[in-house]
């Protein structure tokens, strides 16, 4: 039996993460891969969860070795790529597997497995996401300025991918994901509001 991959793009501050822990609990069969980075973590972030956080020089050894699916150098501060073999390991085992990512990453990986589902998760609107990003509390200004930046090309790509999803209400959000992926979950909505 092989699985698939689901690749769940969006811009910054628009609740992938959020939406991303809804979905493991919800639906604990989603395979969901954990990215590396070379960031620090925020308040609250567990390494192995969130993400696993590896210095420079590990970050390099990977990307020599052809160990990462996808990598990018993110908001031009820190490296994040998705581990390449656990991937194959999910797959093969049947699972489906979703990868949280980012444009770059998204574009990447359709490069490499152009059979992947792409789904983007978009903000009910541009007011929306710039109040969630700044009310992270997490970076300064001149951070909050380069995510929103970031923000607008990212918002302009939506025509790349399969399916759109609006993150208002996330049970809502959570639901019609559960329904796009064809996930078995006592979540129920008769119609997900996606394009």
């Amino acid at each position: 039996m092989t699985g698939r991959v689901a690749v769940l793009a969006g811009p910054s501050g628009v609740g992938k993460g959020t939406v991303v822990a809804r979905l493991r609990d919800e639906v604990p069969e989603l395979w969901v891969s954990v990215s590396v980075t070379t960031r620090s973590p925020r308040p609250g972030e567990v390494d192995g969860l969130n993400y696993w956080f590896i210095s420079d020089s590990e970050f390099d050894d990977l990307v020599a070795r052809d160990g990462l699916l996808e990598w990018a150098v993110v908001h031009r501060t820190a490296r994040y790529g998705t581990p390449l073999q656990p991937v194959l390991d999910a797959v093969a085992d049947g699972r489906t597997c979703l990868l949280e990512l980012d444009l770059a990453g998204a574009r990447q990986v359709r490069k490499v497995l152009p059979e992947a589902q792409f789904i983007f998760l978009a903000p009910p609107s541009w007011e929306v996401l710039e109040a969630r990003l700044r009310g992270r509390g997490t970076e300064d200004e001149a951070a909050v300025g380069r995510r929103l930046e970031t923000a607008r090309t990212e918002m302009a790509a939506v025509t790349e991918f399969d399916h759109v999803v609006v993150n208002g209400e996330l049970g809502a959000t959570v639901a019609d994901l559960v329904s796009l992926l064809r996930l078995g979950s006592g979540l129920s909505r008769p119609t997900p509001s996606v394009t």
